[in-house]
């Protein structure tokens, strides 16, 4: 079984390099999945083995200490990124700090803006503009080491990102941690980066798109494919099982409607800054809905009172769990 190591942990696969390729697998049954949903199931297998084991390795030094706060072992929620909770997309932002650097031309820097530009306008991803988006970024990639992206993620984050964080949904996800409950972020972007984010907000971890590597050094591959639509929701799923969670105590929320599998899997999905087409399918579901992105609606930035509850029910469940099992003083 080939080995495709990332810089947090070890994804596997069976099957043949071929299969991660986008045009260079083709299913053996037609009754089964399409190659498109191999992939995705892929991309969320890789990420959450990522995220579990560097979850785990954290870990096993974080039990020797007291938590601040008691956790809720079955609940978490996890948050989409662009537009969710950075304002615009994080690989631009990651693209411009890059191209400052000198590391690509303007001109490739436009093609990631133009593609952006018309992903928000249509609400559509065209997978044209994917594909091309996947093939740059992979040959940018490609030789470089990980430890390299990771530190470039750390500068950039401070010279650009951090500033555009979106403050309403920065205090939903301190709401869920003060409650004691894991919050992750699921992304497109690469893990690399998404982690740098996840760890300079002081949350749990994230799940992101994994590109394949040896020794440390990028090959230009991705393990499945980029971290979206289904395999946002096969990753949540995979690790909800890994860490023990209930998934209709979990909380998730997105700006996109392409998100709409990974909403779907929790018992309070939340649509921040929605799209037309999510914000209409929140109405129709009775979903919550955040808006950040005007000074009207920026008033809203109050938790909502559903999450409150469930997030302060979780926390006296925890509390009340931890009591039980402390023993009587005699």
């Amino acid at each position: 079984m080939p080995r495709h190591i990332g810089m947090f942990g070890t994804a596997r696969f069976s099957g043949p390099v071929d299969s991660l390729r986008g045009n260079g697998w083709r299913r053996r049954n037609p009754l089964g999945p399409s190659d498109a949903e191999v992939r995705a199931n892929l991309a969320g297998e890789a990420s959450a083995d990522v995220a579990f084991a560097l979850h785990e390795a954290e870990g096993t030094t974080a039990d020797t200490e007291e938590p601040a706060v008691p956790r809720d072992l079955t609940a978490a929620a996890f948050f989409d990124v662009d537009n969710t909770l950075v304002q615009g997309a994080s690989i631009v932002h990651f693209a411009r700090g890059l191209a400052a650097r000198k590391y690509f031309k303007s001109s490739d820097l436009a093609g990631f803006v133009w593609a952006q530009m018309k992903f928000r306008v249509t609400g559509k991803e065209n997978s044209e503009d994917v594909a091309s988006g996947r093939e740059k970024a992979l040959s940018f990639i490609a030789g470089r080491s990980t430890a390299e992206l990771a530190a470039l993620g750390e500068e950039i984050y401070d010279e650009i990102i951090a500033d555009k964080i979106w403050p309403g949904t920065r205090a939903l996800a301190q709401m869920h941690l003060d409650a004691g409950q894991q919050v992750w972020l699921v992304t497109a972007t690469p893990v690399e980066l998404a982690r740098v984010i996840a760890k300079r907000l002081g949350l749990t971890g994230a799940l992101g798109t994994v590109a394949e590597s040896e020794n440390g050094v990028f090959t230009g591959r991705l393990v499945g494919d980029i971290l979206h639509g289904l395999g946002k929701a096969h990753a949540v799923r995979t690790l909800a099982i890994r860490e023990g969670l209930n998934l209709k105590r979990c909380t998730a929320y997105s700006d996109s409607h392409n998100d709409v599998p990974m909403l779907s899997l929790v018992g309070t999905p939340v649509a921040i800054n929605p799209d037309s087409d999510l914000r209409e399918l929140a109405k129709n579901r009775g979903w919550e809905i955040r808006d950040f992105r005007t000074g009207r609606k920026a008033a809203k930035i109050g938790v909502p009172t559903a999450l409150a509850l469930g997030a302060a029910g979780g926390a006296l469940a925890a509390v009340l769990t931890r009591r039980r099992e402390q023993p009587l003083a005699s």
